[in-house]
């Protein structure tokens, strides 16, 4: 579904990406994981478009989208749920969600306000739906910035850091969701600090470390790999 190749990218004279090439098959989970700092956010960005490489290619649903606009590959089906969340405090949770319908795509994943409200693992948010963003929890903000990508209509949802600051049992709603997402048929491409959750869900992982894809393959073949693991994570297995 989406394809980079040899993608370079900097801030001014800094390259942060050297050359990263990466492969998200459909209706799979790939985790992308590393050290912070290394380029993960950076690479999400410049798939939405937010960010231009200076070379290489993005490819989506096999369309060159290489450099268009953050609000164009939104329309073709890419979501992104930013680290932070990013909800707007002022609005309440609904009209956060109706933010997510303006401009969004025409993907077969795309639901109503309501249908999301209606669905059980937003069940909190349904309660609270007219409650402005800055009330809500670290976790029920995660949660609507969920949701919002939903009604935008994700074929591809990128996940940046989903559950950084959650509370153990919010965690886990998050990954079951993520989780039940991939199982309705939403491809997803994850990026997650916390690496036991990434390969917990991921059917494909790969490791960023300096701006330069340094493995790729599938979880189990990673966790094998102490050397790697110890070097490029600094864990030991």
């Amino acid at each position: 579904m989406l394809s980079i190749n040899n993608v370079r990218v900097g801030y001014g004279e800094t390259e942060v990406l050297s050359g990263v090439s990466l492969d998200v098959p459909e209706g799979e989970i790939v985790a992308l994981i590393g050290r912070n700092g290394v380029g993960k956010t950076t690479t999400l960005r410049t798939i939405t478009g937010a960010l231009s490489p200076t070379s290489g290619t993005i490819r989506f649903d096999g369309e060159d989208i290489t450099g268009l606009s953050p609000v164009e590959t939104v329309k073709r089906g890419v979501s992104l749920v930013p680290e932070e969340r990013r909800v707007f405090p002022g609005l309440s949770v609904r009209e956060n969600l109706a933010v997510g319908t303006l401009g969004g795509s025409d993907s077969t994943h795309r639901k109503s306000i309501d249908d999301v409200l209606s669905a059980g693992a937003f069940e909190n948010l349904q309660e609270r739906q007219d409650s402005r963003g800055t009330d809500l929890s670290g976790g029920e903000q995660q949660m609507l910035s969920i949701a919002r990508a939903l009604v935008c209509g994700a074929d591809l949802l990128m996940l940046d850091e989903p559950t950084e600051g959650l509370a153990p049992l919010i965690m886990e709603r998050v990954e079951a969701l993520i989780q039940e997402m991939n199982e309705e048929g939403i491809t997803v491409l994850l990026v997650e600090q916390n690496v036991a959750v990434a390969l917990s869900l991921a059917d494909r992982v790969y490791l960023l470390d300096h701006g330069e894809i340094v493995f790729e393959g599938r979880p189990e073949a990673l966790t094998e790999d102490e050397e790697l693991m110890d070097k490029h994570l600094g864990i030991t297995v």
